[in-house]
């Protein structure tokens, strides 16, 4: 590892790391070996960029920590490790390990990885994303559209990832009640114009 290349906002989010602080400083060894990757912080924790753009970001969880792919569904995955995170997450995968052991014996399988993360990015390759409106739009929210005229055409004027959070957001409901009263909590967001988390 080439210390001159370290950031010092990845030192320090490294010194307050409660939980899976050495798989992160593993993580971290490997990944700065790609002397064209840009060390940073985004969405709060390390990401590597090549030119701006993400290639591979560390995160933790209660059971787990990751290396994420921005563009993992675009990696050949020989080795079958890559994992789709949720089923609405469209171009990211991760590869999970519960314990330092764990990377260090997955270290060059790990580079291969990165090595073809990065030709991914070089090459200009970009993810084919589902539009907003091939989503379908529940029948609750529908009908609310008919009842309330202008909460549809607030929804409408919402950024197109903001009209995919709240579509799958009341979608996720599996009963109809459910879907209804998730509608009628954020009418008043939509028609203030805001998204699902502002």
């Amino acid at each position: 590892m080439t210390t001159n290349r370290a950031n010092r906002k990845v030192d320090g989010f490294l010194k307050k790391a409660k939980k899976w602080k050495e798989e992160f400083e593993e993580f971290r060894r490997i990944i700065l070996d790609f002397e064209e990757l840009d060390e940073e912080i985004k969405w709060m924790h390390p990401c590597y960029t090549l030119e701006g753009k993400n290639i591979v970001l560390m995160h933790g969880f209660k059971d787990y920590c990751a290396l994420l792919f921005h563009k993992g569904v675009l990696l050949k995955d020989t080795h079958g490790i890559l994992i789709q995170q949720t089923e609405n997450v469209q171009a990211a995968r991760q590869i999970r390990f519960r314990n330092v052991e764990e990377i260090i014996e997955m270290e060059p399988i790990l580079k291969f990885y990165i090595k073809e993360a990065i030709e991914v990015e070089k090459a200009g390759i970009e993810v084919e994303l589902k539009k907003t409106e091939e989503y379908t739009i529940p029948e609750e929210l529908q009908q609310k559209f008919e009842e309330v005229p202008s909460l549809k055409t607030s929804f409408e004027a919402l950024t197109p990832g903001r009209q995919r959070a709240y579509i799958l957001y009341f979608s996720q409901a599996k009963q109809s009640k459910t879907r209804v009263n998730r509608i009628e909590k954020y009418m008043e967001h939509i028609l203030d114009g805001k998204g699902l988390n502002d």
